[in-house]
């Protein structure tokens, strides 16, 4: 595993939730970053606690974070150390109930 691979994977698996976008949590730069941070604020998550990830900051994780995921667009959510997919994704899961589920049983939403 090259030295970004393992960045990447001590991140995902270091915090319950860790969004890979263009931006910041409060200033996403991309119409796709900015819907995944509202799917996720609609689901609960508090936004000054996500941890988030600016690809934009750093070339070798934002191509890198394809190559971990096998996933070729931005953004990127992970729960619990799992791949969970784009905003699209986020977006299917958040209309059908599962995404609440998934990110209910997270420490991070623990109350």
């Amino acid at each position: 595993m090259s030295d970004v691979q393992q960045r990447i994977d001590q991140m995902v698996k270091s915090h319950p939730i860790v969004l890979f976008m263009k931006g910041h949590a409060n200033f996403p730069m991309c119409g796709f970053s900015g819907r995944a941070t509202q799917i996720l604020k609609a689901c609960g998550v508090d936004l000054k606690t996500l941890f988030t990830v600016n690809v934009l900051e750093d070339q070798e994780i934002r191509q890198g974070i394809k190559d971990y995921s096998q996933w070729p667009t931005i953004p990127q959510l992970y729960i619990n150390g799992e791949f969970i997919g784009g905003s699209d994704i986020m977006m299917e899961m958040y209309e059908s109930g599962e995404l609440q589920q998934l990110l209910g049983a997270t420490p991070a939403q623990a109350q």
